[in-house]
């Protein structure tokens, strides 16, 4: 599918999977191409509505970006932080919004209690990429046969590899990787890591869970997406496939947005 926007031309594939080992699909994702926003979302807590957390978070961001769209002086839910642009702001307030409204609906239902998500946010305004994310699902970006990772994981293993040096066998073997340090839904408030660069002509932005990378290497990835080519509904699928022969252990959630320059 493609959209239009001033100064980008934007082309998306989505999609999600169960994967071979689970029952329910926790993960959630979320295009709205009016507001040039993708979003991918890895609920937590099983019997907790990991999968509610997900929706949640998803529903509530598109809604804030539909209604400060709209008017723009509607009231915002927090005040605008110093030194960040607008765009980073706006995204800010909208996940935070989202971690609150799980955060809420937590504390007042027994049998949600403990549940939350993960997310990660792509939106385009003019000829920049803005992102925003909480958790340990990932935005990579393919530019000129360069394949990176550009946002943080905030997981104990991030935290560990910075504090100390360890070896590939080490993080290999580490024993807590599941583990998160951040995520919406576990406090009434929360820190949003925001970012901004300019988009250049066809970049590739992958959006996924740890459903994939957990599965297959950025080595894979980078494979699959030059292969591929414009292919993108081809490459989501290869990309899950894959995920699932080398075992498909969790929920698998990518989306692929293709920039191209107007």
């Amino acid at each position: 599918m493609t959209v239009s926007i001033v100064a980008l031309k934007l082309r998306y594939a989505g999609n999600t999977h169960v994967g071979m080992k689970r029952q329910l699909n926790e993960d959630n994702l979320c295009v709205v191409a009016e507001q040039n926003l993708y979003m991918v979302a890895d609920g937590m807590g099983g019997h907790a509505h990991g999968e509610v957390a997900s929706q949640m978070a998803v529903d509530t961001v598109a809604n804030f970006f539909r209604e400060t769209s709209q008017d723009e002086d509607v009231t915002w839910p927090y005040k605008m932080e110093k030194g960040k642009r607008y765009e980073e702001n706006r995204l800010s307030a909208g996940i935070k919004l989202s971690n609150l409204r799980i955060h809420e609906m937590g504390a007042q239902s027994s049998d949600k209690k403990g549940m939350g998500t993960t997310i990660v946010a792509l939106f385009f305004a003019g000829n920049l990429a803005f992102t925003g994310h909480v958790g340990d699902s990932r935005i990579y970006r393919l530019r000129e046969g360069s394949f990176e990772q550009i946002t943080e994981d905030h997981s104990l293993l991030n935290d560990y590899i910075k504090m100390k040096d360890l070896t590939p066998q080490e993080i290999e073997n580490f024993p807590h990787k599941n583990v998160i340090v951040r995520a919406l839904g576990m406090k009434a408030t929360v820190q949003v890591d925001v970012s901004h660069a300019e988009a250049q002509d066809k970049d590739i932005f992958l959006l996924c869970s740890d459903g994939l990378n957990g599965m297959i290497t950025d080595d894979d990835m980078h494979r699959i997406l030059k292969a591929r080519g414009d292919d993108l509904e081809g490459a989501v699928n290869e990309l899950i496939e894959l995920a699932n022969d080398n075992g498909g252990t969790d929920n698998i959630t990518v989306v692929l947005v293709e920039v191209s320059r107007t």
